[in-house]
């Protein structure tokens, strides 16, 4: 089968398997794939979008299969092309998100020669499933995990080509056994409920319903309704944390440090819906970990009350120390600025932690949605993640923010080519010069001022202004009380938000915070 045959044919069969956009990084070796997606996208059956950067390339196909919960191939040539791959594809592995890589090979011949661009590409994404057949792309295709299609292509490349490629025939695959058997949840003991990262609503329906307390973190799709707001200051200063004799946990919890420390009790019962892989810490014998989870009736109502109490209390403190300018004044403006239908991308660092000590819970039903990189926590790509993800969802607004280490990270994120699709996005960044979340860590203390700038602040003086510039992004200074009606303007395309901040005091002003908390949650 020749080379342009080849690409056809699995371009057709992504297409019967539902692939409606497709990311592509130039090369020679990926030229029959390139062409077969162009032709596709010619034809109106998918959206290509096209990457110099191979990395990027990777987030944004990562984005917008985490927007959209459906697979999205990122395709590229061989050799160091696919070695740019893999931060995305592990932050995929580790989140359960649907990137496809295919990439481009040399003919398996040329293995072990010194051939120009040939390394063996085979199985380099470690614990993600690989094939190299591209008849057994339906393996590949089961929308809640990453996969590896890696295909040789032989010379000649490019030849003349059938004439379209016709309108795609949805496959039909099974995709698992039906509904679990939730298994049942007895009233009684002190219970809260804990949704971690992509938790989704069976977190919330089942706290509202048995009347927990619910710890929803900001990208757990959770945080709506009746979810705390201070919940994490309170697992620190609220005597209520003594009392918890039980925790039902979903999603992947890994923001902060006291939650970890909830969930790696072991004198309490502990059950997670899922499994170890989405357990933040190693799991004995008190934990639990079931499939689907359910509970009938509802518990006294003084426990979760008294949760809400503390959790108004502890608001109000820290509502009591905010003076408008603060990083978390930022991240409250811009959680109140996410509209119904609006989407929100956090990155990772101070970002989200900000935002989830102070972002008030949202109205059920509105349709917001809120997207981090959670899988691994880091800050790679996230520009073009939060670029895939409001091109891929339908939104009445859509805002990333960022700090500017993870802005300057992952900038080239903004390099896109004039006729590529842009979405209408604010990127926010909250800019401070440097990594401030390490001044709130154990790092941070005095006694390592004298090396703490360099090694782990790591200020660079970039100017995030002439950046934008050189991408030809509209960017411009914003002072913390002008974000609210800057963010209300309408936009077209690609935007940068830029807010001045003062670190200087970010380790003091976290400890006013929860002095303010504890007295006055404290009998």
């Amino acid at each position: 089968m020749s080379s342009t045959t080849q690409a056809l044919r699995l371009v057709r069969s992504l297409l019967d398997f539902g692939v409606r956009e497709a990311v592509l990084s130039p090369g020679s070796r990926s030229g029959p794939l390139a062409l077969a997606l162009a032709t596709a996208e010619q034809e109106g059956l998918l959206r290509l979008h096209v990457r110099v950067d191979e990395r990027e390339a990777a987030f944004l196909a990562l984005g917008m299969a985490k927007a959209s919960h459906l697979a999205v191939p990122v395709v590229t040539t061989s050799g160091t092309a696919v070695a740019n791959l893999p931060p995305a594809m592990l932050e995929a592995l580790h989140a359960n998100v649907p990137l496809i890589a295919i990439t481009a090979d040399r003919p398996s011949r040329l293995r072990g020669t010194g051939a120009n661009q040939t390394a063996d590409q085979r199985e380099i994404f470690p614990g993600i499933r690989f094939i190299d057949d591209p008849d057994d792309i339906i393996s590949l295709m089961d929308r809640d995990r990453p996969g590896h299609l890696n295909v040789e292509l032989d010379e000649p490349l490019i030849e003349p080509a059938p004439a379209g490629l016709g309108a795609a025939h949805p496959a039909t695959y099974e995709r698992g056994e039906g509904p679990p058997t939730p298994s049942p949840l007895t009233l009684g003991p002190r219970t809260v409920v804990v949704a971690g990262d992509d938790a989704k609503q069976p977190a919330r329906i089942l706290a509202r319903d048995a009347r927990w307390p619910l710890l929803a973190e900001p990208s757990s799709g959770s945080r709506n309704g009746e979810a705390l707001v201070a919940y994490r200051l309170l697992l620190q200063h609220s005597p209520l944390a003594a009392q918890i004799e039980r925790v039902v946990s979903f999603g992947h919890a890994t923001l902060s440090r006291p939650v970890s420390r909830l969930l790696a009790r072991t004198d309490i019962e502990i059950v997670h819906v899922g499994t170890q892989a989405t357990f933040p810490v190693p799991a004995g014998p008190n934990v639990r970990f079931a499939v689907e989870v359910g509970v009938v009736g509802a518990d006294d109502p003084a426990w979760i009350e008294a949760w809400h109490a503390d959790d108004a209390k502890a608001t109000a403190a820290i509502d009591g120390v905010l003076d408008g300018t603060t990083p978390y004044d930022v991240a409250r403006t811009i959680n109140a600025a996410v509209p119904p239908e609006g989407l929100l991308f956090i990155g990772s660092s101070n970002a989200i932690r900000d935002l989830d000590l102070v972002a008030r819970p949202y109205t059920v039903g509105e349709r917001r949605l809120v997207v981090a990189n959670r899988g691994l926590a880091g800050i790679d790509g996230t520009l073009s993640c939060a670029i895939g993800a409001a091109l891929a969802r339908t939104s009445s607004r859509a805002i990333a923010y960022v700090g500017d280490l993870t802005f300057l990270h992952g900038s080239n994120g903004l390099l896109i080519g004039k006729d590529e699709p842009r979405p209408d996005l604010t990127i926010v960044v909250a800019s401070d010069d440097g990594g401030s979340i390490f001044s709130t860590l154990e790092q941070g203390a005095p006694e390592f001022a004298a090396t703490f700038e360099r090694v782990y602040a790591t200020p660079t003086g970039a100017d995030i202004g002439a950046l934008c510039a050189g991408y030809r992004v509209p960017h411009r200074l914003v002072a913390p009380d002008g974000l609210a009606a800057a963010l209300e303007e309408d936009v077209s395309g690609i935007r940068v938000l830029e807010v001045p901040l003062d670190r200087s005091g970010r380790r003091a002003l976290a400890e006013v915070i929860g002095r303010a908390v504890e007295a006055a949650v404290r009998p």
